[in-house]
């Protein structure tokens, strides 16, 4: 009985809880802003620096909100790349990908707790009272929490989706759509150049975001029967 217990205590703590966490703590950074602005839509980088001004001037309260759930997604956001890299490990995958989804991981979360921080920085009236620096912030805070933050989540999820579909760990389809997600992620960095494809960078997040969901019910906590069998 204690033998048949041992795989599930060294394969980590239980995933579902901690990806619900990061996600929801993220959308929560999304919508509960939005609400609490009367509707106001957190500014674009591309837009002009009037409203960008007038929107960090008006709403403090909204920005500091964002900031301070941003900034707490990015702990349960790191912590379940470590558990999904233990997992993986614990299911004998002996290749590259485990590591490369933690490094990615780790990467995600850092860009998102940089940018919380920066965003914090819009909120205090030293900062307020000088248009270009809320300019430059406000861009800092965009290029690590879009693109920065965007490009280490994909190779998180191609770090999970490769062996997860290698070591038929996953279902094919969800593997696969991974894959897509993490292209998809990848292809968003040229927003960085190219501004029209900024499109592709809430397109690429709530699709990473609803996969790392599903993937933490999905991928199992010990190796089925017929793969041990198998090796």
């Amino acid at each position: 009985m204690a033998a048949n217990r041992t795989p599930a205590r060294t394969s980590g703590p239980p995933l579902p809880p901690i990806a619900v966490a990061a996600v929801g703590l993220m959308m929560a950074a999304l919508i509960l802003p939005i609400i609490l602005a009367s509707g106001a839509t957190f500014p674009s980088p591309y837009s002009d620096a009037e409203p960008i001004v007038e929107y960090f001037r008006t709403h403090p309260n909204p920005v500091l909100v964002t900031a301070l759930l941003q900034f707490a997604a990015s702990l349960p956001l790191g912590i379940f790349a470590a558990v999904a890299s233990v997992r993986l490990n614990h299911l004998g995958v002996r290749v590259p990908g485990p590591t490369i989804g933690l490094l990615g991981g780790v990467l995600a979360s850092s860009a998102m707790a940089l940018s919380a921080l920066l965003t914090w920085t819009l909120t205090r009236p030293e900062v307020l009272d000088h248009p270009e620096i809320i300019r430059l912030v406000h861009d800092l805070a965009f290029i690590t929490g879009g693109p920065g933050f965007i490009a280490p989540l994909g190779l998180l999820i191609a770090g999970i989706a490769v062996p997860g579909l290698l070591a038929q760990l996953l279902p094919r389809w969800h593997a696969w759509a991974g894959l897509v997600t993490a292209g998809l992620a990848m292809i968003a960095i040229l927003s960085i150049a190219v501004p029209q494809l900024s499109i592709l960078l809430p397109i690429a997040r709530f699709l990473a975001l609803a996969w790392i969901v599903t993937a933490a019910f999905l991928l199992p906590r010990r190796r089925p029967t017929h793969h041990r069998k198998e090796s």
